[in-house]
Order: C-alpha cells, then structure tokens, then sequence
C-alpha cells in the first residue's frame, strides 16, 4: 500500500469537512489539556496530604 494516496484522500476530508476537522481537534485538545490537569491537580493533592501527615509527627498512630 503506497501512503501518498493515503495521505491525498485524507487532506481532501480535512479540507471538505473544515468544520468537522476543527470541532474534533478542539475536542482532543481540551480532552488531552483536562487529563493533565487532572493528574497535576491529584499529585498535589497527594504531596499536600503527605507533607501534612509528615508534619504529625512520628509518634502518632493512624
């Protein structure tokens, strides 16, 4: 299978489907930008909880 027509038949459905192509980037694009943020905001989360468990002491008992 040669990848020139591949990527011929690909550009011609980006550029007559604009908005489709657009609406779906977007989609990506805040779905990716929602699972960093997530993950960034559970690491702080998890550091701030043990930076405050750390800071009981180490004779107290859980």
């Amino acid at each position: 299978m040669r990848i020139a027509p591949t990527f011929h038949v690909a550009y011609r459905a980006l550029r007559r489907n604009k908005m489709r192509s657009v609406l779906t980037a977007l989609g990506i694009i805040i779905g990716v930008g929602a699972v960093i943020a997530m993950v960034g905001i559970g690491n702080g989360a998890k550091a701030q909880v043990e930076s405050q468990i750390a800071s009981l002491g180490e004779n107290v008992i859980l």
